[in-house]
């Protein structure tokens, strides 16, 4: 996590705030490894206890902060509301939470350049957020694919799909080990002039697998019907409520649509699922570029 840390501003001399917990998780352990990597002194306070944290933070005056973004609010606000002075902290890395534009503007409004770090208890620091703010680079440590839910095929760069991760780690190796978390490869380098591959950051998750009339249907399914029918592109299963029933709609990207292929594609549905839907062929490239390979309706309709 030290290259991340460096990226995102942290130096030598550094008071670093690891609100990251050192308990039954190795999150606090990986930021605080590399904070000191880089000669940052590390204050392991962990989560929680918001009022000794403000002491904390008042007495040995931290530089940074690192821990989740909503933390960090919470820390922000709860000074601001008593009267605290926590304004030495002035950067952060942030991570295992979201940091949507609006919280990244509020913790920015509050004097504290923040970034993000993209990390798993497994493997440590997978990419980290650059001053360019174009994307997280991938460590330089891990090799890292984009696969289609469900196959473990890549995709086309630029295309939405699931997080898989090799490290060569003497110690500690992994083999396309596949996180769950859905992201996209960027084309080109960061403006930063660091040059390894960036990634567009967490876009959701990549677990996909429904219930359908009591049967479970997975992307692993939707895969096999695309090995069997090679002349379609993206299939995507959208699954919704009509008539109080439970309903199925496969849809599939195809340059020579047919009917005889849609019939086709239903019997392939029915075969690998064991339950009935409906077959609609798609222009090529119409399909969302956001991973789904089954979109879930019921809960919206």
């Amino acid at each position: 996590s030290g290259r991340g840390l460096f990226a995102a501003g942290f130096r030598r001399g550094d008071i670093v705030l690891n609100t990251f917990s050192y308990h039954l998780t190795p999150g606090g352990f990986i930021l605080d490894s590399g904070a000191r990597a880089i000669g940052c002194v590390v204050i392991p306070a962990g989560p929680g206890n918001t009022e000794q944290q403000l002491e904390v933070i008042e007495h040995l005056r931290p530089t940074a902060y690192a821990g989740t973004p909503d933390f960090l609010k919470i820390l922000l606000d709860a000074a601001e509301q008593k009267g605290r002075n926590a304004g030495s902290i002035r950067k952060a890395v942030v991570s295992g939470a979201a940091f949507p534009p609006s919280l990244q503007a509020e913790i920015k409004r509050r004097g504290v350049d923040a970034y993000q770090i993209y990390a798993t208890a497994d493997l440590g620091c997978i990419a980290y957020e650059s001053p360019a703010r174009e994307g997280l680079i991938v460590n330089e440590d891990v090799l890292l694919e984009i696969v289609r839910p469900g196959t473990g095929e890549p995709v086309p760069d630029g295309e939405v799909g699931e997080i898989v991760v090799t490290s060569f780690d003497h110690d500690h190796p992994w083999i396309r080990l596949a996180l769950g978390d859905l992201s996209a490869i960027m084309p080109g380098t960061s403006p930063c002039g660091r040059t390894n591959v960036r990634i567009r950051g967490w876009l959701g998750r990549a677990d996909q697998t429904t219930k359908v009339k009591g049967m479970f249907v997975r992307p692993e399914q939707l895969a096999e019907i695309g090995k069997r029918h090679p002349e379609v592109g993206r299939l995507r299963l959208v699954v919704t409520r009509e008539g109080e029933a439970d309903a199925m709609a496969l849809l599939a990207e195809c340059a020579q649509p047919s009917d005889a292929l849609a019939q086709r594609l239903a019997e392939s549905l029915r075969a690998v699922t064991k339950l009935g839907g409906r077959v609609e062929l798609v222009a090529p490239s119409s399909l969302p570029n956001d991973g789904k390979v089954i979109e879930d309706r019921r809960a919206l309709t």
